[in-house]
């Protein structure tokens, strides 16, 4: 068995029908190029159409995944398809569970107002999404921050501040001389 340290991050991406493609493929490319072993799992079929009629093939569903355990649990948003992962109870059970062990979960765009705070995951928490969903935040304090950390729960805006969130992301899972790395190599600093 390997030692904890030299163990991969494991990080699951759900999608649906109308997920972002930009933020999905944003996410989990960044993600891969760290060394996160990311799977993609859709609360709907193996195939998915993105917002921008883009196909996505995911790697297996949601309900394969809920006997695992993740370092990680990132959202990305669209319209339906944060509406989507709001309504997929075995998505809604891994979150719970998720934020109940204290462990990361993430969201941007439209999914952290209509998934994390649908179901009581931002609640004393602050937390920033897209402009158009922004103003339903309970807590609108940092709203227009591209990025929040606050605890275990990490939100951005939108496919425009996707990289900035996805290094974040790297640096709470790994730390921040890789993200600086991965960052510089990408050309972002």
């Amino acid at each position: 068995m390997r030692s904890k340290i030299n163990m991969s991050k494991k990080v699951l991406v759900p999608i649906a029908n109308g997920t972002e493609e930009l933020e999905a493929v944003g996410i989990i490319d960044t993600l891969r190029r760290s060394g996160a072993e990311v799977t993609v799992a859709s609360v709907q079929e193996l195939m998915i159409i993105g917002s921008c009629k883009t196909r996505i093939i995911a790697d297996k569903l949601i309900a394969d995944c809920l006997n695992e355990d993740w370092d990680m649990i990132v959202l990305p948003g669209g319209i339906p398809g944060s509406n989507h992962l709001r309504d997929s109870n075995d998505l809604t059970k891994i979150l719970k569970n998720q934020a109940a062990e204290g462990k990361y979960y993430a969201a941007i765009c439209a999914a952290p107002v209509v998934v994390l705070q649908h179901h009581g995951l931002l609640k004393g928490k602050k937390a920033t999404a897209n402009p158009g969903f922004a103003s339903h935040l309970e807590n609108k304090e940092s709203m227009q921050e591209r990025v929040v950390v606050d605890g275990n729960c990490i939100t951005s805006q939108s496919r425009g501040t996707v990289l900035e969130f996805s290094i974040k992301l790297i640096e709470l899972l790994f730390d921040r001389e890789k993200a600086e790395q991965l960052a510089k190599e990408m050309l972002l600093r």
